[in-house]
């Protein structure tokens, strides 16, 4: 770590989605800035976003990539802002030319979580017939391969009306990230806890992602000093991964990877929407070379029969 506590920059604009959950995550990457660079001025930036402006409409039928990053890239390459702060598994793993993920400071609980008002135990003790709200592809694939007899409903909007959703409105429980509810303060809603490997998250679900423009080097090194080395690798694998079998908001795929040592393990999963076919794999290689594990990992499963999975969802999107 740079031993200077003169920081790169006098001031730093943070770009953000509105939602509370976004403007304390951005905040909360405000305030390890100012930890690390005493003397550094942070301001957080409230930016509007499609996927915002859009609350009835599925992310998917959205466009699923870049709903709710496209105009924090806009204002980035503006200069509007010096940074933007995201939900890492938003950010697509292509960028725009000119920007980059300079950091990655931390990683709250990567799982997802069933809020079951009412209920006692996980997927698998909810009543037959029962309706659970998610608009991701992914928890609807892993729930139906899990529980073929449940039905799934889209929901949207942010974490707080997603809870309250599931009290009614035709929803019998829904699945969520635990970071989201953990940040707020609400994890006391939870029901029951989906572990991996059984259950597999987003790729770097739970995890910030700071980004900013390639070009900007004082930006770059005043992030870099806040990043969390060991968090950084287990979402390198897990995006690679993504990259390779080319996925996103529209493909079914789950990736968590944990670092132990020098060692980072990956377990993965690509699923059909409706849960029947389900290619699964794990490896373990290099932490110090997370993108070899992560993109290794992803060809292996294109030859296992993954392939096949996305170009039947290729032929449907068309």
């Amino acid at each position: 770590m740079n031993d200077s506590a003169t920081p790169p920059a006098d001031r730093l604009v943070l770009g953000t989605r509105g939602s509370r959950l976004a403007l304390w995550q951005a905040n909360r990457v405000a305030e390890l800035l100012r930890e690390r660079w005493p003397g550094l001025e942070a301001e957080v930036r409230t930016i509007d976003t499609r996927g915002d402006r859009r609350p009835d409409v599925s992310i998917p039928e959205l466009g699923g990539k870049g709903v709710f990053t496209a105009e924090l890239e806009a204002a980035l390459l503006e200069g509007e802002v010096d940074l933007a702060v995201h939900s890492l598994k938003d950010l697509p793993t292509e960028l725009p030319e000119g920007l980059a993920t300079l950091g990655v400071p931390e990683r709250a609980d990567a799982r997802d979580v069933l809020v079951w008002p009412g209920g006692e135990g996980g997927v698998d003790e909810l009543p037959d017939g029962c309706v659970v709200g998610t608009s991701s592809l992914r928890r609807q694939a892993q729930l139906l391969a899990r529980r073929p007899d449940c039905s799934v409903e889209p929901i949207r909007g942010n974490v707080e009306t997603r809870v309250e959703k599931a009290r009614g409105d035709g929803y019998d429980a829904v699945i969520l990230a635990a970071a989201g509810l953990q940040r707020l303060g609400m994890d006391g809603a939870v029901t029951a806890y989906l572990d991996p490997p059984e259950w597999l998250p987003a790729p770097a679900q739970g995890a910030l992602g700071v980004e900013g423009r390639s070009d900007d080097g004082p930006t770059r090194r005043a992030v870099a000093e806040v990043e969390d080395p060991g968090v950084a690798a287990e979402v390198t694998a897990e995006r690679a991964f993504l990259a390779e079998v080319e996925g996103g908001c529209r493909v079914p795929i789950g990736a968590r990877g944990s670092r132990d040592g020098d060692q980072l393990r990956l377990e993965a999963v690509v699923l059909s929407p409706d849960g029947t076919r389900t290619v699964r794999e794990s490896t373990a290689g290099d932490a110090g070379r997370p993108e070899r594990v992560g993109r290794e990992l992803g060809r292996r499963m294109l030859e296992m029969g993954a392939d096949e999975i996305l170009a039947e969802l290729d032929r449907e999107a068309w």
